[in-house]
């Protein structure tokens, strides 16, 4: 098992970014990390993504989303070919503080055979990733607040 996890500060109400962060349809004028996102953000179905991880060529996964709370947190799972290869559970979580801006944590949980043989790409190019989505939703968010 491995995780990777970011946090960053996000000066906007939580209903901000949780918005933005659902409004896939927008994705691709913001999001640096996802590309695109298709399909609705139900329990149960599946969508699909995809990631430009950096310095790589864009892929395409289908994952299955396990997790839809309101303003809280939005989790898929997708794995490469069967079980147990190399499954990842991607998760958004979020929670607001007394002064209305919002933490955003996220982060991966990694299983799976391949993922010992993957922890440069995961430890660099994803982790990178997550980060240029990061402050790319932390910027968007913020704009939309002073609007």
């Amino acid at each position: 098992m491995k995780e990777i996890r970011t946090k960053i500060q996000i000066h906007a109400p939580v209903e901000t970014v949780w918005n933005v962060l659902t409004d896939v349809e927008r994705y691709p004028e913001w999001n640096p990390f996802i590309k695109s996102l298709h399909g609705n953000l139900d329990e149960d179905e599946i969508i699909q993504v995809e990631l430009q991880l950096a310095d790589k060529k864009p892929m395409i996964i289908r994952p299955k989303i396990v997790s839809v709370q309101e303003f809280q947190e939005l989790r898929w799972k997708g794995r490469l070919l069967l079980p147990g290869i190399f499954d990842g559970e991607h998760i958004f979580e979020l929670s607001e503080s007394e002064d209305q801006t919002t933490c955003l944590i996220h982060r991966e949980k990694f299983s799976g055979v391949m993922v010992p043989f993957l922890k440069k790409l995961l430890d660099v190019n994803t982790l990178k990733g997550f980060e240029m989505m990061n402050q790319s939703l932390k910027k968007r968010c913020e704009a939309l607040r002073g609007e």
